[in-house]
């Protein structure tokens, strides 16, 4: 079976990050699904959803679902489990495909609390299906695999999982749950599709669609260094997300590297 490949899109933003360029989102989408991925993965690490404000997230949800003629999974996780769940019956609502859901971050929660928060997400989307998000980078404290099951005997539309855990060791006790598994480190994604992964939700196709694309179906022996070659040469030793954006920008599309304070921005010029 074919990969799934999900572009983690970035936001584009404008005036120093205080404003949504709602322009730049049709030619993104097309620019990613034209280069052969299945869809998009919206408003997660690399779209600063956690940094938007929740109007501004339904609004992104909302262009980037329309402008998509691929599988659209929308990140809906907040800091707190109200907000979470009006963002996820708002994805629920402007017709996505998937709504996915990281544990909140700052307060470390026991595993009975964010059960509860994430059966409350889940049931806010229903029967839309629902995503747990694993990055203990992000959310500053590990999610447990007894939590997905925990969630998964109270939600009938408990489909899969986003894991950016770094290492295939931290991502392997996911991937026998019996859920589909889009792993979003991608030089963990050769081990994990031979593990059993379903594909990929990665920032990479998200602006390089067609190198990713070509790797992710044929993860061969060198994929792992060619992924981590590819992250190196966009980024190019600086910060994750301002540096997608200027390399987008230098691949012609409309985008500036504006970014959400408090990420710094880098000038395009100079960048790469």
């Amino acid at each position: 079976m074919k990969p799934v490949l999900l572009a983690a899109v970035v936001t584009p933003l404008r005036d120093g990050g205080r404003t949504l360029d709602e322009e730049a989102i049709e030619p993104l989408v097309a620019y990613v699904e034209d280069g052969g991925c299945d869809g998009l993965f919206i408003a997660g690490t690399a779209g600063e959803g956690v940094l938007l404000g929740h109007e501004e997230r339904k609004l992104v949800a909302e262009r980037f679902c329309a402008a998509s003629r691929g599988r659209r999974i929308v990140h809906v996780g907040s800091q707190t489990t109200d907000g979470t769940v009006e963002l996820a019956r708002h994805a629920a609502e402007i017709g996505a495909d998937g709504v996915a859901v990281i544990p909140p971050p700052y307060y470390p929660l026991s595993d009975a609390a964010l059960v509860e928060h994430l059966v409350a997400a889940g049931e806010a989307c229903a029967p839309l299906p629902f995503f747990i998000y694993a990055f203990a980078a992000c959310s500053g404290y590990p999610l447990s695999p007894e939590v997905v099951e925990a969630v998964g005997e109270r939600l009938d539309n408990l489909q899969g999982m986003k894991v950016s855990e770094p290492t295939f060791e931290r991502a392997a006790p996911f991937l026998d749950l019996g859920l589909e598994v889009l792993i979003g480190s991608e030089r963990v994604f050769p081990e994990a599709w031979a593990g059993g992964a379903a594909g990929a939700a990665s920032a990479l196709a998200g602006v390089r669609p067609r190198e990713v694309r070509a790797i992710v179906d044929d993860p061969g022996p060198d994929a792992a260094r060619e992924f981590a070659a590819l992250r190196e040469e966009v980024v190019a030793g600086g910060d994750l997300i301002p540096g997608l954006k200027a390399d987008l920008a230098r691949r012609g599309l409309p985008l500036r590297s504006d970014v959400r304070r408090p990420l710094r921005g880098v000038e395009i010029a100079q960048a790469g």
